[in-house]
This record gives C-alpha cells, structure tokens and sequence, in this order.
C-alpha cells in the first residue's frame, strides 16, 4: 500500500494567528504562556489536517518560532557564542533575541533559503561552539502529536546542509572541521527520538541538489555511517532541484528512504526507479510545494502507477518541498465583490491549491493508488476541469503583449551612452554632496495607514478622502525627511500594501488574492500576485504620486518600481509557458512606467530587484542562461531613460560575489544593497571586482528594532571606504522602513545623516562641495 506524507507545513496558520501572537509578545501585548498556547493551537490544528486528508505520518519539527535553521541550534545548544546566553537553558526571549537583536546586541546574520523568499537566520561557526544539547520544545512537541493520537516523522535540518550554510566567524579553517562535534549533537537528538517511539526522521539536506565539491561529498557516507546505528529510519530529503548526480552516492548511505523533488525535476526519477533497493522508501515529490496550481493528478498517476506495482508500502507520495512555501487553505478566499478589493473569482479559484488542498490531493493520490481511480472521482473530476479550464480560457493570452515582446531587439536593452557619460550628467543635474543620503524607499506602515486602505476597499472611504488621506502621509513623510537633512528624498510609499503586490493589482494578467500569505521571515508575511496571463500596462501606476511628492520638495525624489525579476519571483508564476517570457513582458510594463515618470519630472528611479539572485538555478551549470534574461529584463525596463535621469536598483539579504559580473552588466547608475548585519563583509567582493557604478551598502539593520549609534555607522562607512572609492559611496539603511515606527526610524535616520556630514569633514576640501570632482 502506498502512503503519503508531507515534508513540512506553513506555521503561521490560515489567518497569520502566529504572526500577531508573535508581534503581541514583542509589544508585551500578551504573555509567553498565551504564545505558547497559539503555537500549541496550530500544530494541533495543522496534524489534524494531515491526517483527516489520509497522510499516514504527520510532520512533527517544521514549526519554528522564528526560523527552522535557528531552531535547530537552540536544539543543539549551538547558539552563537558571543550572545553570551546559556544555551541548554535558551529562553524564548533570548531566542528572539539572537532572531531580532536587542540593546546590548546585534541580530544574527539573515540570507534567503535557497531560491525562495523565505529567509533563514545564518549559524555562526567558532572553535569555541559546543554541540551539547539545548532546548527541550522538539521533543515536547513529539509528545503533543503522540498524545493526540498521530504516527509521527520528525523533520530536521540535515547536519551537513546545517555546516554549510554557516558562516566561519573565528578558529575554523573549514566548516567541516566542525562535524565531529556537530555530530555527537545529532547523534543525541537522534537517539532520544528513537527513545521515545518515533519511527521516522526525515533529514534535510538540499544541499544535495547544489554542486558539491569533492570533501562535501565525501563526508555524505561517514556522516550517515556514524548516525545509522542510534537512529530511527532516516529518510534523507532533498529538493528544489534535482539529485541524479548524486544517485551512486545516496545508494551507498545507509538511510531507511530518500525523498525526490520531482517538480523541479521530473527527469531524475530515471536514475532511481529502477535500481532503488526494494527495501528502502523512494518518497516522490509530486504535488508542487513552490506553486499555487491545482496538480494535475492523471499525469501523476501516469507515473507513479507502474512503480507502485513494483514497491508497494516502499513508495510514498509527498509534496515536492514543505508546504511552508504556499499559502494554507484556499477555503479561507473570498470571492471578489468589488472592483478595488483583493480576492479571486470562481474560474481562479477552480485552478488553484493551496496548503490544505495540497493535502487533499495527496491524499486522493493515494486512494487512487491503492482502491483504484473510482474511490476518487470527485477530486480527478476537479483536476480535469482545472486543466481543461486553463488551456482554453481567452483571459490568458493577449496577442499584442506577445507581438510586443517579439519585436524587442538588443537596442532595446540599451542605455543611451555608457555609465561615465550619463554619471557626469547625473552630477551637473543634481549637485549632491558627498556620501548622498538616501533610504531605500517606504516608511512606515502605521495602523492608520492600513485602516484607510482597508476602509477605502469596503467603500467605507470614498476615492477622494483616501487620495486626500494618502496625500497627507506623503506630506508627512516628505517634511520629516526635509528636517533630517536627506539628500534624496521618497515618497514613503502610504497607497503600498507591498511592493510586489501593488503592481500586480494595477497589472492585467495578475490576480490578488485575499488571504493568500506565506511567511518570509520571522512573523513577516507577504500575499504573492498570481500571474495567470500574459502581462500588461493598461495605464500609469505610480506617476501622480510621484508627482505629487515631487511638487513637495526642491530635493530630488526617487521614483519606486519593483523591477522585472523580482515581479515574477515574489509571485506565483503561470506555468505554461517560460518563466523567461512572463519577465520579458513585465520589463516592458515597468519600462512604460519608466518613460511616463521621466515625462513627469522624476529624474531618479529606483527599479529594485531583491530577489534578483534568489531565482539562480541551484546548480551553477545553469546559471548562464538565467543570468543573461534576468538581465536583459532589467535593462529594457531601465533604457528608457535619458542619461541625466539616474536609475537606481536595490538588493538585499542574498550572496552577490559570485555574480558581480552580472549585476555589474544591469548597469543601473547606483546600487543599495544590504549589508549590515554582515559587517560589511558582502561588500568586500564589490571591491575586489571594481564594481564600476555608484553603491549604497546599508549601514543599519531595519529588521531589528535596535537603533545604532552614530559611531558605529561611522566604523562601517569606514570599512566601506577602504575597498570602494568614497567619490562613488551612497548611504543609506539596509532595507525599506514599512516595518519600523516612526520614533526609531527618525532616530535612526539623525544618526545615519549625522555619520555622513562627520565623514564629509574628513574628505578633502575638493570633495566637501557639491561640485567636487569625482572620478
């Protein structure tokens, strides 16, 4: 008999009930007990959802308070050493503060989770880190799901996936040199599981899926050998890509079960179906865990029916990744009643699955399996129609955006003349002193602010008192900056719900869902657009706001886009055709929008791509080919503006050095990017390659709620002075301020302006004016 399970489950339940129990306990709004209880309410609820779908094993260790990665070293008692905290005794405080930061320290390093938008906190390795054992909450929550009656599969960070996204901080010549201590901690949970009953541990290591060098490989075996005889079955997991390289390898470990990404890569089944011993689990992801589309289950069933016959209870259906990726239940949507609110109409509707419908498929994948079709008509009758709806629905495709993208040719994705020409303009135009400050682009996000976008979608607030009201906040907005002294100035961004999904409601092609979030990191979570069709402008998004702004101020003041590649990443993408297409078509929206804000009087532009490494390819043989349409959409959005007018771009909490000749080649006039919370470390390779252009490396944190001193804003400008020329330095905060109050942003925007006029005093006298020389 075939079974099913999941790799993992969103956490923060159908109404973001973790989200707001989180930030209540931030605020000292509610008590670490009324925390624990809404944790308790939604791994309860969420195992019961498992099992009622017909999953043979609910996953008991994908909830996290914050992070799964942080989780795990509080699990170990491996959290970094120089927060000073006793780490078998780590309190849930201290453990946000190690996620957040606090008064006397700063947050943990934060990147994203391979090529998703979820981000992860980094380990920081040191020789003086033990491995010895800390928190208790896993094997609690082992307890809870066995009190309520569920077969229980632990799920856990692999130990080598968990060394190599680490960062060495000090002692260590390589991460490896850590493993024999990173094992005797995994070699205790792991024998302490088996302990108490459970049968299963599913063991992640995606790092599989990258491409490895020779000493990474090679402690695979070693590693596994040494946890074989005190664990339970392991089922190593990997997925995102696939592992087909790695198949004489995974043969050789002695683990229970392997799990394949069969979404991302449907062509490795090949190397394991028919060599993978009988008496090992082959557990197939093939309901997508990254994508909202219903699954179509008669091609699944295509597949995994011949080999059904063949491994019987060995082969298990799961989903391709955890369903932490995809929002939760699709019931919790409403219908769209009126024109300006979020929501999905019933033919949407029809073609989607979210979190709880994912486990329903599943579990029709197996009755259908092991009673036949008929015991599942119902939902293959819903498969059917979805597929048949898409393919024939006249709301996807639009003739003129497909001749639009055809006629584009390599001119298009040009600037008009080379950086050292349009920056000389730049400077005649705008005169700014040295070391420009500027923020990243929104403000915060207060209650009233949300309240009067709420009330302006019910009709409660009528189209003119909620363009005065945003006007106001502009107003508002614009004279704080003003008082600080900024040099380039933006608008705060109050009409914003996100900046991904506020173009999407303006763009044909997109629909918005109203309950659709997943998390991205800590308890902030975001609504991803559905791109379902062929993508167009049907009129100005962004201009009279700008505009307005603009009318406000003599300083220059940024224009706001989110660039092409970061539309398509942060949303959920049609799957009918190349995702390098869909990018192509909204490069050209945004370059519309580019040209009718030059018209306006908006002389900088900011196009921000944060997610534009996120969506590399895992395996760097492909890269190549994404690198190069990734770019070429950012340029056609840029080039169609006029060498005086400065494009700008924005990019955050991701590795850039090994792709600094392509960012390079996007050739934006200046770049921000985050790069606080590691010390100025991401900005080195800026450095060693001469990055060309002007850069903004971020001198604050905006994710933690510490404002830092003046001081050590300085000590960074200093490190980012040494390795790029101070005449080509912009300064600015990691990130955009939605998230922060009003009273810590101020503050920390004095200290930020502060720093910069004190470093100016240090520059020679040539370079204090605003028309000094530059390079």
């Amino acid at each position: 008999m075939a079974q099913a399970h999941i790799p993992g489950f969103s956490r923060i339940g159908a109404q973001r009930e973790l989200k707001f129990a989180l930030e209540g306990f931030w605020r000292g709004s509610i008590d670490e007990a009324t925390l624990r209880d809404t944790g308790r309410l939604l791994r309860t609820r969420h195992w019961t959802l498992q099992a009622q779908a017909g999953l043979d094993w609910v996953t008991v260790g994908d909830f996290a308070w914050y992070d799964q990665i942080l989780g795990m070293l509080a699990l170990l008692g491996a959290a970094p050493s120089r927060f000073g905290f006793d780490p078998v005794h780590l309190s849930l405080t201290d453990y946000f503060t190690l996620a957040r930061g606090g008064k006397d320290h700063f947050a943990m390093e934060m990147t994203k989770w391979f090529d998703t938008n979820y981000h992860y906190l980094v380990p920081e390795w040191t020789a003086d880190l033990r491995f010895d054992g800390g928190v208790d909450w896993l094997f609690d929550e082992v307890r809870e799901a066995a009190m309520l009656g569920h077969r229980v599969k632990v799920a856990l960070p692999g130990p080598l996936t968990l060394l190599y996204l680490g960062k060495i901080k000090s002692g260590l010549s390589h991460k490896l040199d850590l493993l024999p201590r990173v094992m005797e901690g995994y070699r205790k949970v792991l024998a302490r599981l088996k302990s108490m009953g459970v049968e299963w541990v599913q063991i992640d290591e995606p790092i599989l899926a990258l491409e490895l060098d020779a000493r990474w490989r090679e402690a695979f075996l070693p590693t596994y050998a040494s946890l074989a005889g005190v664990a339970p079955s392991l089922l190593l997991t990997s997925y995102f890509d696939g592992v087909a390289d790695c198949a004489a390898l995974l043969r050789e470990l002695p683990v229970a079960g392997i799990h394949l990404d069969l979404v991302r890569c449907p062509g490795q089944l090949e190397a394991f179906a028919a060599d993978w011993p009988q008496d090992r689990v082959l557990s197939l992801g093939v309901v997508d865990g990254r994508n909202i589309w219903r699954t179509d289950l008669d091609a699944v069933l295509n597949i995994v029916t011949p080999l059904h016959s063949q491994r019987g209870d060995g082969l298990w259906l799961a989903s391709s990744c955890s369903l932490l990726h995809v929002p939760v239940d699709l019931a919790q949507e409403k219908e769209k009643e009126k024109e300006k609110e979020s929501g999905l109409d019933a033919e949407l509707k029809s073609w989607f699955a979210f979190g709880v419908q994912k486990l329903e498929e599943l579990g029709a994948l197996k009755t259908a399996l092991n009673q036949g079709p008929d015991a599942v008509r119902a939902a293959l009758d819903r498969s059917r129609a979805a597929a048949g709806s898409r393919k024939v629905s006249a709301r996807i495709h639009n003739s003129l955006v497909k001749k639009r993208s055809a006629a584009l040719t390599d001119g298009d994705a040009q600037r008009l003349s080379p950086f050292a020409v349009r920056i000389a303009a730049q400077h005649a135009r705008w005169n700014l002193p040295a070391f420009p400050t500027t923020t990243i682009g929104s403000f915060p996000q207060t209650a009233e602010i949300r309240q009067a976008r709420a009330a302006y979608r019910r009709g409660d607030l009528g189209h003119l008192d909620y363009l005065q009201k945003m006007r106001e906040e502009i107003r508002f907005a614009v004279a704080k900056q003003e008082e600080i002294a900024l040099d380039v100035l933006v608008h705060g961004e109050p009409e914003r719900n996100d900046m991904v999904e506020y173009f999407g409601e303006q763009l044909w092609g997109y629909a918005i869902s109203a309950n659709g979030w997943v998390q991205s990191y800590g308890s902030r979570c975001v609504k991803p657009p559905v791109i379902y069709g062929d993508v167009y402008r049907p009129e100005a998004m962004t201009v009279e706001w700008s505009r307005f702004a603009q009318s406000l101020t003599s300083r220059p003041m940024k224009g706001m886009l989110t660039g092409p590649v970061t539309m398509l990443q942060w949303s959920f993408v049609r799957d009918d055709q190349p995702r390098e297409t869909t990018a192509l078509q909204i490069a050209l929206a945004l370059r519309d929008e580019v040209a009718d804000l030059e018209k306006a009087g908006i002389g900088m532009i900011q196009i921000d791509e944060p997610a534009f490494r996120e969506g590399l390819p895992l395996k760097q043989r492909d890269w190549p080919a994404y690198l190069e349409w990734a770019v070429r959409a950012f340029r056609i959005s840029a080039a169609a503006a006029a060498d005086e007018t400065q494009i700008h771009t924005h990019m955050c909490y991701s590795e850039f050095n090994d792709i600094l000749p392509w960012i390079a080649a996007m050739d934006a006039d200046v770049i921000t990017i985050e790069t606080s919370r590691s010390d100025m470390e991401l900005l080195e390779g800026f450095g060693q390659f001469a990055y060309p252009n002007d850069i903004g490396p971020g001198v604050y944190d905006i994710h933690s709620p510490r404002v830092p001193k003046i001081e050590e804003m300085q000590r960074l400008l200093r490190k980012a002075m040494e390795v790029i020329p101070p005449e080509r330095l912009w300064i600015n905060p990691d990130c955009g301020l939605k998230t922060r109050g009003w009273t810590e942003t101020l503050e920390a925007l004095s200290n930020m302006v502060r720093a910069a006029c004190l470093l100016r005093e240090e520059l020679p006298g040539s370079m204090q004016s605003p028309a000094r020389e530059f390079a």
